[in-house]
């Protein structure tokens, strides 16, 4: 698994992916299915762009 990973709390965990020739930054609960983590449902694809924008509101989320 050559996908850049952040774990945010067990098997919740942040992803750089490719899906159908786009890049997604994917926050997702994963689950383990013959030793493989693999994406569950629970979760949210977001397109660099979005990620940018999700970033930049940070400050205002926080207050």
């Amino acid at each position: 698994d050559k996908e850049p990973t952040w774990v945010l709390q067990g098997k919740k965990l942040v992803k750089i992916r490719e899906f159908k020739g786009k890049i997604y930054i994917d926050i997702r609960e994963f689950y383990e299915k013959n030793g493989d983590l693999l994406p569950g449902k629970k979760g949210i694809s977001l397109t660099p762009d979005m990620w940018k924008k999700l970033l930049a509101l940070g400050d205002e989320i926080n207050e």
